[in-house]
């Protein structure tokens, strides 16, 4: 028995920040962000939206392509670090709104790497038969966390909702997958508040994402490259023999320099970024949903996915459609 996914759900909030918006607020320009992170435009969440109804539209989404009744799904996890409130968790939030009871429910944090953490746990709960239609769901406001006076990070981040809709299947769907992370990374990339170790204040409002970006980026290619190299070989396939490679959508040059390494052509990768920014834990089933809806994924073709975050946190996984 195995774990495939079904369909792909997406949603991006209508409001699109530009490079050429962000030159008005800080001291960049529109050549400076694209040669450096790859990125053009960027969506951000209104006022009234919060992770969560971004993570709903993408499950409904997933849902109508699935052709499946919300009451089937016996599992949510969302991967998120920007949820709408401490507690209740994201999870338990789009199930009220689904209409559902009783299945467990709940949200994970890993950072960038959040939609690969919770695939790696809906295929363990499938396999062990523990469920039969697992919904997995990436979703992010960055914006909350951003501070749009810091050239050095506003540039990058967005705000997005992906969700997977997971069922058994008795040919091959999840081929592998694996998770991991490293503490000792921990300052490189933070936001400095928390309910318990420092809790939020008026006072203070040094509350956005802090990040040493030439340091992320050394750890990141490293990790990345190692990770896909063991994916590759303990399921005794080549590059040649990955028909896609969807990385997590964090900046042009570090999938460059991962593809690179890995001699695969650019051309087999799937980038959104340019239209997406970094939407964290979103980024993997946003980039996934355009690649099958534009025709170039197809049904039977072997993709790799690989995130990497705060934390560090990392992830990777095989599949088949």
């Amino acid at each position: 028995m195995y774990s495939r996914i079904e369909s792909i759900g997406s949603f991006l909030p209508e409001n699109i920040i530009t490079n050429q918006d962000l030159e008005k607020r800080v001291d960049t320009s529109d050549e400076w962000i694209r040669t450096r992170t790859g990125i053009k435009q960027r969506s951000i969440a209104n006022e009234n939206q919060a992770t969560s109804d971004l993570a709903l539209e993408a499950s409904r989404e997933a849902i109508k392509k699935a052709g499946i009744n919300p009451k089937e799904i016996d599992l949510i996890i969302v991967g998120t670090c920007t949820p709408d409130v401490a507690t209740p968790n994201v999870g338990v939030m789009i199930q009220k709104e689904l209409g559902l009871k009783n299945c467990p429910a709940f949200s994970i944090e890993a950072a960038c790497s959040g939609f690969i953490y919770a695939l790696n746990i809906a295929n363990k709960f499938i396999l062990s038969g523990e469920s039969k239609c697992a919904l997995v769901v990436g979703a992010e406001t960055l914006s909350r966390i951003t501070d749009w006076n810091d050239r050095n990070t506003c540039v990058l981040f967005a705000d997005g909702g992906g969700a997977a809709i997971l069922k058994p299947s008795e040919t091959p769907g999840i081929l592998y997958s694996d998770i991991g992370a490293d503490g000792a990374y921990s300052d490189l990339l933070y936001v400095p508040y928390g309910t318990s170790r420092r809790p939020p204040s008026e006072k203070d409002n040094n509350h956005f994402l802090h990040m040493k970006g030439n340091e992320v980026f050394k750890v990141a290619v490293k990790k990345l490259e190692s990770i896909a190299v063991n994916a590759i070989k303990r399921n005794n396939l080549s590059v040649e023999k990955i028909d896609w490679f969807v990385p997590h959508q964090a900046n042009i040059r570090i999938i460059q320099a991962v593809a690179r390494r890995l001699k695969m052509p650019m051309e087999k990768v799937i980038v959104t970024l340019d239209q997406h920014g970094n939407t964290s834990a979103a980024s993997i089933p946003l980039a996934l949903d355009v690649g099958i809806t534009d025709g170039r994924i197809k049904k039977g073709d072997t993709i790799l996915l690989q995130s990497f975050g705060a934390g560090f946190t990392w992830g990777t996984a095989l599949l088949r459609l």
